[in-house]
């Protein structure tokens, strides 16, 4: 992931097909973020003289060593050079966060609140945009990423929280057979019921 955050790795790949546009020299192999955001504004500017275009979130997410980014972002490298398609190498949607991964895992090891920002906000990503508002909401986003992360863990395994059901599902679950039978037919459904505070 840190090979491609500073860009010299795309450039080096459009110096082959772009010999004369984009000179290797120009473009420095090193780790700090100025070197990254400088690497990668002469990129744009020269895809924007090719009027090539890469997605600007793929950009941003490899410089910032998201997870699963720079794969994407050689796709489109690989698309834009050659013309071809190819098949996606990531099956699941990305939105540039540990989500995935972190469903995957047991309960206990996923990660805390306060780990799950540290994990998917990089201090490059503060340093680079200081705009407090935007900060501010990708640390929501995450925060609700968690809560319907440990919703979606209580519903799927209930056993684990030893959830009870509330009176109203447990009813739900254990209607005597006449009642369907009823001419009445009254229609209730699970989706239907209020949830009952407690």
């Amino acid at each position: 992931i840190r090979d491609f955050s500073n860009g010299f790795l795309i450039a080096e790949i459009f110096t082959v097909y772009y010999p004369r546009d984009l000179q290797l020299t120009s473009f420095e192999n090193g780790t700090s973020l100025k070197v990254k955001l400088d690497n990668w504004a002469q990129l744009e500017k020269f895809l924007a003289r090719k009027r090539l275009k890469l997605p600007k979130e793929l950009i941003h997410g490899t410089i910032h060593c998201k997870a699963g980014v720079p794969e994407i972002l050689i796709q489109e490298v690989y698309t834009l050079l050659t013309h071809k398609e190819i098949k996606s190498i990531r099956d699941d949607l990305v939105n540039f966060t540990d989500y995935s991964y972190q469903m995957r895992l047991p309960l206990v090891p996923r990660s805390t609140a306060s780990k799950l920002i540290k994990d998917n906000i990089r201090l490059s990503e503060i340093k680079s945009n200081p705009n407090m508002l935007s900060n501010e909401l990708k640390v929501e986003f995450l925060f609700l990423l968690q809560m319907l992360q440990r919703k979606l863990s209580r519903k799927l395994n209930p056993k684990w929280f030893e959830v009870k059901p509330t009176v109203g599902e447990f009813t739900l679950d254990h209607l005597p057979s006449h009642v369907s039978e009823c001419k009445f037919n009254s229609r209730i459904s699970r989706d239907g019921v209020a949830p009952v505070l407690r």
